[in-house]
């Protein structure tokens, strides 16, 4: 498909727009080696896994629901990654660590641009398309975009927590509807784009919109646990949706070095 019936765009972040600089459990291991506090990068990585998993089966959403709050959501998430560990750790320094990462997680010192979208977000702005961002985050969301030099390419972000509802969910599509305010517009007259099959590709589909899936899975492993994907709509970079778009309408291709700009 092309552009040309599009009128609104929406993006998911993470692992869309933006991508982190180092694993969580690296970073987590940086920050807690300032507090004097030292645990092996493994046995981080497993801890913070398990820990998303069991935060967000437990306390969905960043705990709007269970009333644990974002922050304190995320706190749980630090002091349990280091806890869950052979070592023992003050629980002072616990707080702090978990404080410092809170604010850290709001700049380029853990964010950077995913390949390709400075290069997409303009070529879609100069198609004069609104676009919007729709991500399952907290309201750190704004900040961070702010930060990334990302946020004056979009007319509106709506992170989940905020809004009550979470992707893929139609609820929070029908909400970017809403937050675009362009007169009589139709999902079929939408875009997501997405790194999530389930979240992102069959939420907007489900939604009534369009979709494209922007990912670096093998595509044989994407079909067979996600079928009803169609793999035309799936790409490995926004550079390469990019292209993909540029072709279908026949403007000029951008070269990668132009992309990293």
């Amino acid at each position: 498909m092309n552009l040309n019936s599009i009128r609104l765009v929406t993006f998911d972040v993470t692992g869309t727009l933006l991508k982190l600089r180092t694993a969580p459990a690296q970073q987590y291991g940086e920050i807690g080696a300032m507090y004097g506090v030292v645990a092996d990068d493994h046995i981080l990585s497993r801890n913070f896994k398990e820990q998303w998993r069991r935060m967000n089966l437990e306390h969905p959403n960043f705990g709007l629901k269970t009333g644990l709050g974002w922050e304190n959501w995320w706190k749980t998430v630090v002091r349990e990654t280091f806890k869950s560990s052979k070592f023992r750790f003050d629980e002072g320094k616990l707080e702090k660590i978990a404080c410092h990462l809170l604010e850290m997680y709001k700049t380029t010192a853990c964010w950077q641009h995913a390949y390709g979208v400075p290069g997409i977000l303009t070529y879609i702005r100069s198609k004069k398309i609104a676009m919007g961002v729709v991500s399952n985050f907290d309201p750190r969301l704004e900040a961070i975009l702010m930060n990334t030099k990302l946020k004056h390419y979009f007319e509106f972000a709506i992170n989940s927590y905020e809004a009550g509802v979470e992707k893929p969910d139609k609820k929070i599509f029908d909400l970017a509807l809403d937050h675009a305010r362009l007169p009589n517009l139709k999902p079929a007259e939408c875009l997501h784009i997405g790194d999530r099959p389930v979240l992102d590709y069959h939420g907007a589909k489900n939604s009534g919109w369009n979709a494209f899936i922007v990912t670096d899975r093998d595509n044989k492993d994407l079909k067979e646990k996600h079928p009803e994907v169609d793999l035309a709509h799936c790409f490995g970079s926004a550079y390469q949706l990019h292209v993909n778009l540029l072709k279908k309408s026949g403007d000029k291709l951008p070269t990668p070095e132009q992309e990293l700009n």
